[in-house]
């Protein structure tokens, strides 16, 4: 009944059809909650990164998700391992969601590579570079394999006062696994990716940015744009 998720690297229509899955619930859990977020973030007095990861939390743990008793570890707010369901078949799923906030910059999140099992390949300066990510496509955890899938949820907010903000719309996407690289990031002329904020100069760590338009120009379905309360939400296809 279970599948191999490494059984996916032959299968990437299956992989995709697993991730759009998997971005349905996110984006409904972020639906759900969108009024209640909006509400936090006019009412809270935190940073508003800070913010944001708990309304994360709180949006997917209220939807709830089947579970795997194993635990998961990694730089990223919401980790689950849970059991995708299909008429067809069954895989276990290693699901991590980060949460993401700025005040404007609405096409692109900020990415660290910790935070992909994709490589990176972009230019900067003019020169080519060729980044592996440090998570794997397949987790192997406790006997078991998990596949490995990362969604993204970006709050864009308006800075009102000091320490006041006002959520203004929610972004989810979907980063693909690393499986996919072919289709998403073959090399460095064919990227979804543009110039992080890090200082290679100053000895940052290496990260970059996922470009929303770049990523939903391939698949519309990755980037799902959340308007706030009364304005109806449209899923891209």
């Amino acid at each position: 009944m279970l599948i191999n998720p490494e059984a996916l690297a032959a299968d990437l229509p299956r992989l995709e059809q697993i991730e759009k899955a998997s971005m349905r619930l996110v984006t409904q859990a972020m639906l759900n909650f969108r009024e209640e977020a909006a509400q936090i973030y006019q009412n809270e007095q935190d940073k508003a990164q800070d913010i944001g990861e708990d309304i994360t939390r709180e949006a997917l743990d209220r939807l709830g998700v089947s579970k795997v008793d194993q635990r998961l570890f990694g730089k990223m707010d919401y980790k689950r391992a849970r059991y995708v369901f299909h008429p067809d078949y069954a895989i276990r799923q290693a699901l991590f969601v980060d949460s993401k906030a700025e005040d404007g910059a609405l096409n692109v999140a900020r990415i660290q590579i910790a935070q992909t099992s994709m490589r990176v390949r972009q230019l900067r300066d003019g020169k080519a570079l060729d980044i592996p990510g440090m998570m794997p496509t397949v987790i192997p955890a406790g006997g078991e394999f998990l596949l490995t899938t990362t969604v993204f949820v970006k709050y864009h907010y308006q800075t009102i006062a000091a320490e006041k903000s006002r959520l203004t719309s929610i972004t989810v996407a979907a980063l693909p696994n690393g499986m996919l690289q072919d289709i998403y990031n073959p090399d460095e002329f064919h990227s979804i990716w543009v110039v992080g904020p890090d200082a290679p100069t100053l000895g940052e760590k290496f990260r970059t940015r996922l470009s929303f338009p770049r990523l939903s120009a391939l698949a519309a379905w990755r980037v799902q744009r959340i308007p706030l309360a009364p304005d109806e939400f449209a899923w891209a296809e």
